[in-house]
């Protein structure tokens, strides 16, 4: 099975703002654009940004691995180096973490590489990487 690139949505309160750090920090190439919305391509996937007067100001979340992961956030799994270089980058913009990037179930099935942060607008964003794809979709036994 070839895996597609997927697409969302996600609402923003500031477009200008929400460019830069997408488009700047993240590195993603900016496609169509309007007054009230904007493309871009994170990792060859397709995200929306919609311009939203509404905005919610806490997120739940939840207990995983001894941290407080946002239990709303979507990112992208990346292979290993990639994730490296993008925490490194992050970490060199001085980029406010909600978890600092860290390899996650060290030493257990689904081990992987994590990070968490806030977009401009309150977004929470998870980029992960594993050392083998088949961890991916691992249950433990």
């Amino acid at each position: 099975m070839t895996v597609r690139p997927f697409h969302i949505a996600f609402p923003v309160i500031d477009l200008e703002k929400t460019r830069y750090f997408y488009e700047m920090i993240l590195g993603c190439r900016v496609g169509r654009t309007s007054e009230y919305w904007i493309d871009f391509n994170l990792f060859g996937h397709q995200i929306t940004a919609h311009l939203c007067s509404d905005y919610i100001d806490e997120v739940p979340v939840n207990l995983v691995d001894g941290k407080q992961v946002p239990v709303q956030h979507w990112g992208v799994i990346l292979e290993m180096e990639q994730w490296q270089v993008l925490a490194d980058k992050l970490k060199d913009t001085q980029i406010n973490f909600i978890i600092e990037p860290y390899i996650r179930f060290k030493g257990e099935v689904g081990e992987q590489a994590t990070m968490f942060f806030l977009d401009p607008s309150g977004n929470a964003l998870e980029f992960k990487a594993f050392h083998d794809d088949q961890s991916i979709f691992a249950t433990s036994r």
